[in-house]
């Protein structure tokens, strides 16, 4: 991709203030981000961000725009501050979205901060109760799409199903997948086991297959990494702790290969026989990988990342955000929501 900004092409705006890091990801993910063409608005403090800029070299050259945003939230902070304080580097980016001058917004900052801001400025879109975060997941099939990961504990069985047919839509459109399929977490397969909610949404998402959605059926938690399904949805706080379970389970796992292949000088030539692997491996379980999920529901393109992201993961965010913009997500998720087929 040309590093030159495409004519009409908007930027993406970056709260370049969000995260545990500081500006220096953010700033060096949206250098690696316009270097292969994409425009980008960074937010923050006007000064910190220049002074940032000038460590990388030809970036003065590169479709990077500073807008000043005096104030941050913390992550130690409080969402719902988003409605007093409006000069947050957040708020500010989320107002760029709602008028028009930028395709998107990307934050490693607060995401109850992000969900809160985007919400209180972009509104739902019509047809959706409760926006959902979602992700995507290494599976044994390439990877998986999970949501809600975290903005609802508390759901109803319409949700789900207003989830299920926001998933296909974007999976459609910015992974290019046809025809996803879309199950149901529960505790078994069969279509008679789960809770009160996963009954009741299981003959909702039954009623809609062939209607919007491709519904496989209810799957168990080995499902997912098996990639049973493309698509699996459930409510905020059981996907939250299948997420963080995933990205735990990863860290110790990889730390156990590195002590194994450790121990000894036998291993340790082993260990330089299957580097290569190990590390394509890493790749794939690596979260920097997806770069951030977005927040489906909210009549805008928004992308939440993770705290610690690194450089890498603020790119490939930018990166997901300019490519769901260009693939006119938003359209296509209002028109699905209306008159599903």
């Amino acid at each position: 991709m040309s590093a030159e900004r495409p004519v009409g092409m908007r930027p993406i705006a970056l709260d370049a203030a969000g995260g545990d890091r500081g500006l220096a990801p953010n700033v060096e993910g949206a250098v690696q981000a316009a270097r292969v063409g994409v425009p980008v608005l960074l937010v923050g403090p006007r000064v910190a961000l220049h002074a940032e800029l000038g460590k990388h070299a030809g970036s003065s050259s590169l479709p990077l725009t500073v807008v000043d945003a005096p104030d941050v939230i913390g992550m130690d902070e409080h969402a719902s501050d988003v409605r007093s304080r409006t000069g947050a580097s957040i708020n500010v980016c989320t107002r760029l979205v709602k008028e028009g001058q930028a395709a998107a917004v990307v934050s490693m900052g607060h995401s109850g901060a992000t969900m809160a801001s985007a919400l209180l400025t972009l509104g739902r879109l019509r047809g959706v109760d409760r926006p959902a975060i979602l992700t995507h997941l290494p599976s044994k099939k390439g990877f998986v799409t999970l949501l809600d990961v975290g903005a609802n504990a508390d759901v109803k069985p319409q949700y789900l199903a207003q989830w299920a047919r926001l998933a296909t839509v974007y999976l459609r459109v910015v992974e290019d997948q046809a025809d996803p399929t879309v199950g149901l977490l529960s505790i078994g397969e069969e279509d008679h086991k789960g809770s009160a909610l996963v009954l009741e949404a299981h003959a909702l998402l039954r009623e809609l297959d062939g209607r919007g959605i491709r519904f496989h059926g209810n799957v168990e938690g080995r499902d997912i990494f098996q990639g049973t399904t493309d698509i699996v949805v459930t409510d905020g706080f059981t996907g939250n702790v299948v997420l963080k379970l995933a990205e735990g389970e990863a860290k110790v796992l990889f730390g156990w290969v590195r002590e194994a292949l450790g121990g000894s000088l036998r291993t340790k030539l082993g260990a330089l026989l299957v580097r290569g692997a190990l590390r394509g491996l890493a790749e794939r379980m690596d979260p920097s990988t997806y770069g951030a999920s977005i927040l489906l529901g909210v009549r805008g393109l928004a992308f939440i990342g993770h705290g610690s992201a690194d450089a890498r993961a603020v790119k490939n965010a930018l990166l997901r955000a300019s490519r769901a913009h260009e693939a006119r997500l938003l359209e296509r998720l209002e028109t699905a929501l209306v008159s599903p087929s």
